[in-house]
């Protein structure tokens, strides 16, 4: 069956179709590229793949040094940077955390690209093209869009007598099938507070907020009500024992492992969480034909519980992330037109319809989607994400560094007792706001 979908984005988020993409490039350079399509990443064999059409398109050669999306991906990112190891290509973060190049003036702009390449990106709707808090000007050209969301181990929640939430879920309602669940022998959500909060951190603020207001870092604690608020209710879901037992000592793969396991009900999480649970129903990781499917579809995603203005179906999400030339690469006349092409390539119709899948992006036309090309869980996400009534980007992204270490690596102490979520958020703020 083949259907539109519609998902929003400030009013609408436009998904993809397939054309031919764009090949042109001086043939022999060499770009190094550096993405995040590595490890469990969706999208890690679609980027291999790609990048091997690419090469032979054009004869051109492409040393990938793509790895995982994390704190050590992004200093190392802004250590090539400042050593003058600048990547020819980037796929990297369009908030915060790309500061510091930018305002280093190491990357170059869409628009100065369209001076010399007037087709650049003329695929992607403008407005949807997420411009660099530094000068507002737009740098990267994104590829697929993600969603934060509740995914769910239905085997649990049977288990547990609970049903699948849906659209009106209610934060008191999950509190009430929190309970169930823990009493049945099980753990109600999946998170490691000492290695990953950042999902709980987000929605708690959120939920203790507004959509107008969630991306408004306030001046002091005083103004930080909705902060304080969701560092509290974590605190309560901790001293709930509605987390696992060592969700502070825990890493992120050990807690994922549960959920997949048939041990945790909830785990919070990004759209990029799709292709790790389909990875962990096969029994080779790296062969989709290994697919147990009737694995697969216990599995389904929803909406995270909503609470005061929020509504559950109001969610993270966005165009975070998108492809960067860097200076170096467009000084090079022997590899200005070969990163160029290979932007044009990864940023075309045909492959951004492939990344960006179950997500969104920014293309101009919208395409019909062949449900059947794709498994159970990316058609309950796609589900999903028609009933979403608004996307809202992630505070984190703009509240970075060290301004987050009170909450984010603090957050033990946070749930403990150790620090007052009114000290720990008034640290954080302080430091920001002296930035």
């Amino acid at each position: 069956m083949k259907k539109q979908l519609a998902v929003l984005l400030a009013g609408a988020m436009i998904c993809g179709t397939f054309a031919a993409p764009m090949t042109a490039g001086a043939e022999g350079a060499e770009l190094n590229v550096t993405t995040t399509f590595a490890g469990e990443d969706g999208n890690a064999q679609n980027f291999k793949d790609a990048v091997a059409a690419w090469e032979e398109t054009t004869g051109n050669t492409v040393n990938d040094a793509s790895a995982t999306s994390d704190e050590t991906f992004k200093s190392r990112v802004e250590m090539d940077f400042q050593t003058g190891a600048d990547p020819d290509v980037l796929f990297f973060f369009n908030g915060a955390d790309a500061n510091s190049f930018i305002e280093a003036g190491k990357v170059v702009s869409i628009d100065t690209i369209r001076e010399q390449y007037p087709e650049y990106a003329e695929n992607m709707n403008d407005d949807l093209i997420t411009p660099s808090i530094v000068d507002g000007v737009r740098y990267a050209v994104p590829v697929n869009g993600y969603w934060e969301a509740m995914f769910v181990n239905t085997t649990v929640l049977e288990a547990a007598g609970v049903e699948v939430p849906g659209a009106d879920y209610t934060w008191d309602a999950f509190l009430e099938d929190c309970e169930k669940i823990k009493n049945a022998g099980y753990t109600p959500i999946a998170a490691a507070l000492g290695n990953i909060p950042h999902y709980w951190w987000e929605f708690s603020i959120f939920n203790n907020g507004n959509v107008t207001d969630h991306l408004n870092i306030p001046a002091s604690v005083d103004e930080a009500g909705a902060w304080v608020a969701g560092m509290e209710d974590i605190k309560a879901l901790y001293e709930a024992g509605y987390f696992p037992e060592n969700t502070l000592s825990a890493t992120d793969d050990e807690t994922f492992a549960a959920f997949v396991d048939d041990k945790a009900a909830f785990l919070v999480d990004g759209s990029w969480k799709v292709g790790g649970i389909v990875g962990a129903c096969q029994s080779d990781p790296e062969d989709p034909a290994t697919l147990d499917t009737e694995k697969l579809d216990k599995f389904t995603v929803t909406y995270v519980p909503g609470k005061g203005e929020r509504k559950a179906t109001d969610l993270i999400g966005g165009l975070s992330m998108g492809y960067y030339i860097s200076t170096a690469a467009w000084e090079d006349d022997a590899k200005r037109d070969a990163a160029v092409s290979f932007v044009e390539y990864m940023t075309s119709d045909e492959i951004v319809a492939k990344f960006a899948q179950h997500t969104a992006s920014a293309l101009k036309a919208a395409p019909e989607v062949d449900e059947a090309a794709f498994n159970s869980l990316q058609v309950k996400a796609m589900e999903m994400m028609s009933g979403v009534t608004s996307l809202t980007g992630a505070v984190q992204d703009l509240f970075n560094g060290e301004c987050r270490v009170s909450t984010f690596d603090g957050m033990p102490q946070i749930v403990t007792g150790e620090v007052s979520a009114e000290d720990a958020v008034a640290e954080g703020l302080e430091i920001y706001n002296a930035q």
